[in-house]
């Protein structure tokens, strides 16, 4: 089971954000025992996109070098899937690195 630390900047905390990204990490971490831990940033920033402002990062603690993915969209579900996408590609390499060993 992996651990979550949630952490919002400029955002007012959110159960349905931590709801949905518990859920894709819980997934994630099924695949992939090794995570020990998720720390998921929720944060808004003025930009000169509509198509974004929304971010979400997410750095994951493993053993060797974290983990680190983040994405900006229009709303935070869409930057949660990238940014757990994004990991889930870190994370089959990362196997298929220590595979070799």
């Amino acid at each position: 089971m992996i651990q979550k630390i949630f952490e919002y900047h400029d955002v007012a905390q959110s159960m349905r954000l931590e709801k949905i990204a518990n859920e894709k990490l819980d997934k994630l971490g099924e695949k992939y025992d090794m995570v020990i831990r998720a720390d998921i940033f929720f944060k808004e920033e003025n930009t000169t996109s509509d198509q974004t402002g929304k971010i979400c990062n997410i750095r994951l603690s493993l053993p060797g070098p974290r983990l680190f993915a983040e994405a900006s969209y229009n709303n935070f579900e869409s930057a949660i899937n990238e940014s757990v996408s994004d990991l889930e590609r870190q994370l089959r390499k990362r196997k298929e690195k220590m595979k070799d060993y």
